[in-house]
């Protein structure tokens, strides 16, 4: 069960990867609920770089979790992948907290597109992603 669930993280960091590169090329479908704005104006507007900075760092986590569940990197000590996931976990687990004012459950401010998907659909998803990592890095054995 533990390796299914990390195979499914794996596809949700691959997926969440491709979303990135779609965006960071030009592509605007579900652009406009990404960023928290304040008054109608986006707190900042992400360039190309930076969303395919944060893809790659996608790419890496799902990389992570791959050689967690021992399907990749053999080479790499078992504590690297261990560590790594129960960082995953942790970062997720704060990013669904939030900061207290624009993102996370526990936001202020909450009249916005973004704040609406927020709360429905991104701060859960994080929750989701750190339990199944928290599982993933406690459950499975790293070569």
């Amino acid at each position: 069960m533990t390796k299914i669930l990390g195979i499914f993280l794996a596809a949700v960091f691959a997926g969440l990867c491709l979303l990135h590169v779609f965006w960071a090329s030009g592509g605007s479908f579900g652009k406009g609920a990404t960023v928290p704005s304040v008054a109608g104006k986006r707190v900042f507007n992400p360039s190309p770089v930076g969303t395919m900075l944060v893809s790659a760092a996608f790419l890496v986590a799902m990389l992570v979790i791959l050689g967690q569940l021992g399907i990749i990197g053999q080479a790499v000590p078992g504590w690297v992948f261990r560590w790594a996931t129960r960082g995953i976990g942790a970062l997720f687990l704060l990013r669904a907290i939030g900061e207290f004012r624009l993102v996370g459950f526990f936001k202020q401010v909450r009249a916005t597109e973004f704040a609406f998907w927020d709360t429905w659909l991104f701060s859960p998803l994080c929750v989701v992603i750190a339990v199944i990592a928290f599982v993933v890095a406690y459950k499975s054995k790293a070569t």
